[in-house]
Formats: structure tokens, sequence, C-alpha cells
């Protein structure tokens, strides 16, 4: 590998729960999960149902160690879990880190709990990777591998989530995975996780003509992703979490549209890897 490669790779951009059929091809239909590949090093952000073929594709590549973190645990950040390969396999390490439970429930006891009946046939004791626990609490910055440096903060989404900024030589990736922003205000954290970042991956589930039947819910815009990415002065912008109900021909008009109002948009689509 290259140990100068910064890249990220969508393996899961579809929110809510994984959808497939004719109308899903393009954009693609797992729940998300994003690999973020610093030289040697790579990181995985929330375990949707992408995270599957993510796995696969590590133990093609016979990486051994690997950071999972969560961004929170609603059903489609976490389902795909206990499908994620690397975890049956004794020769890999696998770090596993959250924060948006803080004081409340820690990541093993997370994990535990939803890797087990009813929710689940069997414990989290079937898998034979090596499994490390990592607890922190949003505001801190996190030194998982040597050289990255990763900040985390608290975004607006029911039962709380973790925005996350990579920070890999000098340039940087923010994660605004699930975030409810109030009208006619830019979110101050939104605006800190995205300043001159060179790629944002923004939490664009719905449209603003929609967010009157779906406020509350705990999303956010292509609108409000566009206005951040504009005042944070942000390099490239990743529209993300697309409704499971917005078929590729909405998509394509939602990702033309935010070209319009800002060129350096795109709409994220399964499969979809990008050089930083």
């Amino acid at each position: 590998m290259d140990c100068d490669r910064f890249q990220v790779k969508i393996w899961g951009a579809r929110g809510s729960i994984p959808v497939a059929g004719q109308d899903f091809l393009k954009y693609g239909g797992n729940t998300p999960c994003v690999e973020v590949r610093c030289g040697d090093y790579k990181l995985i952000f929330d375990a949707g149902s992408g995270i599957r073929e993510a796995g696969l594709d590590m133990l093609a590549d016979e990486t051994r160690q690997i950071d999972v973190f969560f961004s929170h645990c609603h059903y489609d950040h976490i389902i795909g879990l206990p499908f994620f390969r690397p975890l049956y396999s004794p020769s890999i390490v696998v770090n596993v880190w959250s924060g948006h439970m803080a004081g409340i429930m820690t990541t093993a006891e997370m994990i535990k709990q939803f890797v087990s009946p009813p929710y689940f046939p069997v414990k989290l004791d079937i898998c034979k990777a090596s499994l490390n626990f990592r607890d922190f609490r949003a505001g801190d910055v996190l030194s998982p591998r040597p050289g990255i440096s990763i900040r985390t903060f608290t975004l607006n989404h029911p039962g709380g989530c973790i925005g996350y900024r990579i920070e890999w030589g000098a340039k940087a990736v923010a994660l605004v995975f699930d975030i409810e922003h109030q009208p006619g205000i830019l979110d101050p954290t939104a605006l800190e996780l995205m300043a001159d970042a060179d790629l944002a991956i923004y939490d664009s589930a719905f449209t603003e003509s929609e967010m009157d039947r779906y406020r509350g819910f705990g999303h956010s815009t292509w609108e409000q992703g566009v206005k951040l990415a504009k005042q944070a002065k942000t390099k490239k912008l990743m529209l993300f979490h697309h409704a499971p109900s917005r078929t590729d021909a909405e998509m394509a008009l939602i990702e033309r549209l935010a070209q319009e109002e800002f060129p350096a948009t795109l709409a994220a689509r399964d499969g979809m890897l990008l050089d930083i």
C-alpha cells in the first residue's frame, strides 16, 4: 500500500433501512458504512449493511488491524456488524470505538447487547478476533494510529450522535452522518466540523420541502449541506444517508440541483472511492 494514501470508500450510503431493486442500482441500497484509508491504516465508520462487503474486501487484502467507529447505535448504523467477517478471524485485531452513550452504556455493553439473543442467534463470544473496546466522550481527540488525529463532536440527533473529523497530514475529512438543522440557522458544530475540510460527508436524507413533515426525525437536507459547505469553505461536499424511498432518478436530480449551487458536490454511491 501507498504510505501517503488518504482515501475514502463508500460501502453504504442509504439511511434508515437497506433497499434493493431496479430503482436503486446506481446509488446503492446499503446502509451507512464509510472506510477511511490513511496510509496503511483502515478505519471504518459505522456498521450498516455495507460493512459486510467491506469485511470481505479486508480479508482479501489480508488486513490485520481494523478500527471501527460508531456514530451512534440506531439499527441502520449497526445492522451489518454481525456479518463483518474479520470479527471471526483469530488473526485479526479489531478496535471498536463509541462515545455517543458516554456515561450511560459502554462500547462493550452496546455491542454485547446487540450481538446476542433475542436480537441475534448467538452471543459475541463466537467472534474469534481480538476485540478491544474503546470508550470516549464527545470533544475528545482520538489517536487510533500514528499520525491520525480524529476530533469528535456531538451532533443534534435523537439519542445522540458523534461527528468525526479525521485529520491526516495536512488534509481533513468531516463525517456529519446524522444531524438535524434548525430552520434559518447554520449549525455551529457542523461549521466547525466542516471548516476548510477537503471532503465533508453530510446527512442529506430529506429536501427542504420535506422537512416540515419530518421535523424531529434527526436528519437534514442537501440544501442545508450546500449552505454549510459554502460558509465553511469546504472543498468538496458529499450527500449521504439517502432516504430509502429515494430512487436513482430522484437522486440524480438532487445531485444536479446541488451542483448548480455548489459545483464540488457529489452524491454518495455504494462502491465510490475518492482520493483526498
